[in-house]
């Protein structure tokens, strides 16, 4: 996994600097995860429904639009 990989290379990194290559594939990890994680965190909101004490559900995005 890529998250476990990230970590073995901050371990090293602690131990000793890292190669130019270990450098740069900890930066492509970190990219990609980060990628990931926004791409799943945005996926959540985005089926994040608020539910009105009238029972009334609406989607996120449209309770933001309407608090404004």
């Amino acid at each position: 996994r890529n998250l476990d990989r990230i970590s073995e290379l901050t371990r090293i990194s602690r131990e000793r600097d890292l190669t130019a290559d270990e450098q740069a594939e900890r930066q492509v990890l970190r990219q990609n995860y980060l990628k990931a994680f926004k791409s799943q965190m945005r996926a959540q909101l985005e089926n994040t429904v608020v539910e009105y004490p009238d029972g009334s559900r609406t989607p996120l995005t449209e309770a933001a639009k309407k608090k404004n």
